[in-house]
């Protein structure tokens, strides 16, 4: 019986533990969400940026590896130049809006 309680109070104090755990890495990291995400859509603008540069008329020194990735991209191209200030799409070719 005693080697239950033991078992009991470790898996209460484990379950504990965790989710104090959860809530100090929330409440250290929530100040940095903001600009990790803005890191993260600028990293994401200049991606976009290499892969359709060569489209727009940009010279691209790594076109021959971002042309296999423009179909995978198209899904995101209206939302990114829509972001970028461009109301239609730069692009003569190609019509997205």
């Amino acid at each position: 019986m005693r080697d239950d309680d033991d078992l009991s109070r470790r898996k209460k104090l484990k379950a504990w533990l965790s989710q104090a755990r959860y809530f100090a890495e929330e409440y250290y990291s929530a100040p940095y969400r903001g600009a990790i995400a803005r890191a993260k859509r600028d990293e994401d603008d200049l991606f976009m940026l290499m892969v359709f540069s060569e489209l727009m008329g940009v010279p691209n020194p790594v076109a021959y590896y971002t042309l296999e990735l423009q179909p995978l991209m198209l899904e995101r191209f209206h939302d990114w130049h829509r972001r970028m200030g461009m109301e239609h799409s730069p692009l003569d070719d190609m019509r997205c809006c």
